[in-house]
C-alpha cells in the first residue's frame, strides 16, 4: 500500500553532505536561477520558458500535493541550493512512480551529490512510501547522469528514439527503473 501521507508531508532527508528539505515557495529565487540555465534546461530537455508568478503558483501547489514529494536539495554544511529532486505521476494501484533530480548549481555537478540525493530519495520511495517501482526518463546527451542512476540501482530498460527535437537534433531517451526487490548497492559505493 502507498502511504500517501508521506508524500503530502515528506520527511528532511539526511545524507552525510545534504539535507533534502521539502521544496516550497521559500526556494523561488533558486529554482527561477535552474529555470534560466541554458545547460540544465538543455539536460532536463525543458523548452518552455516560466514566469516568476507560474512558478510561485507552482510550488505553493507543490507544498500541499498527496501524489508527488518535492525536495530542495541543500548541502549541509552551509545551507547552499543545489537544486531539486522529486517523485512524481504516482500510479497508486501499480504503487510506481517517476524520479526526478535538476542539480542546477554547476559549481557543484561531478562531486556525487547527485547520487547522494538520489539514493537517499530511492530509499524514502520503497521504504517509507512503499513504492514497488520508481521509474525515470534520461536523455542520451547526459551520460553523466545514467551513470549516476545505475550507480543508484536503476536499470536501463530500452530507448525511445528521437523523443527530444533539441535546436533541431534529435536526441533519444534512455527508460530506467528501479524495483523495491532490486538489490540496493550499499550506501559508501559512490
Amino acid at each position: 500500500m502507498v502511504v500517501t501521507a508521506a508524500l503530502a508531508s515528506p520527511a528532511t532527508l539526511s545524507t552525510a553532505r545534504l539535507q533534502l528539505v521539502p521544496l516550497s515557495t521559500e526556494h523561488l529565487d533558486q529554482v527561477m536561477a535552474g529555470l534560466h540555465h541554458r545547460e540544465f534546461m538543455r539536460l532536463t530537455g525543458t523548452h518552455g520558458t516560466f514566469t516568476r508568478d507560474a512558478v510561485d503558483r507552482f510550488l505553493d501547489r507543490v507544498t500541499r500535493a498527496d501524489d508527488r514529494a518535492d525536495w530542495a536539495i541543500l548541502r549541509a554544511s552551509d545551507g547552499t541550493y543545489l537544486g531539486e529532486v522529486v517523485l512524481n505521476d504516482l500510479d497508486q494501484h501499480n504503487r510506481s512512480m517517476s524520479f526526478r533530480i535538476a542539480l542546477n548549481h554547476p559549481a557543484m555537478v561531478g562531486q556525487g551529490y547527485g547520487t547522494e540525493a538520489t539514493r537517499a530519495v530511492v530509499e524514502y520511495g520503497f521504504d517509507v512510501v512503499g513504492l514497488h517501482r520508481i521509474s525515470l526518463g534520461v536523455y542520451a546527451f547526459n551520460p553523466r547522469a545514467r551513470r549516476v542512476y545505475e550507480k543508484c540501482g536503476f536499470v536501463h530498460e530500452g530507448v525511445e528514439r528521437d523523443a527530444l527535437n533539441w535546436e533541431g537534433e534529435w536526441v533519444d531517451l534512455h527508460r530506467m527503473s528501479m524495483l523495491a526487490t532490486d538489490p540496493r548497492p550499499p550506501a559508501g559505493s559512490m
